[in-house]
């Protein structure tokens, strides 16, 4: 069973940091396409960054250069390093993993960019 649970979340103000956690199981990091994607209030969802492999990275224009992706196979665990957060920044954060053919979800992890 597909399971993907976020950690990580926090309030920070304007300029801090934070480091997302996604814990994979059922799987192997290896054989998904991994992502990070955001919902703000009122707003669609949106890709924030993903880590197909074979060391490539994708990113958002607006987090680029401020967020690294990254995962570790051996723990099977999927980062997004968050500097400079921005007002702008503020969003719930979702885990996803593209297997095959489906999407599998996180629970979401809220950050709240406030000073």
């Amino acid at each position: 069973q597909v399971q993907l649970v976020e950690s990580g979340g926090g309030l920070v103000q304007p300029g801090g940091s934070l480091r997302l956690s996604c814990s994979a199981s059922g799987f192997t990091l290896s054989a998904a396409v991994m992502s990070w994607y955001r919902q703000a209030p009122g707003k669609e969802r949106e890709l924030v960054a993903a880590i197909p492999g074979g060391g490539f990275t994708k990113y958002a224009g607006s987090v680029k250069g401020r967020f690294t992706i990254s995962k570790d196979n051996t723990k099977n665990t999927m980062y997004l390093q968050m500097n400079n957060l921005q007002y702008n920044d503020t969003a719930v954060y979702y885990c996803n993993a593209l297997l095959s053919v489906r999407h599998y979800w996180g629970q979401g992890t809220e950050v709240t960019v406030s000073s």
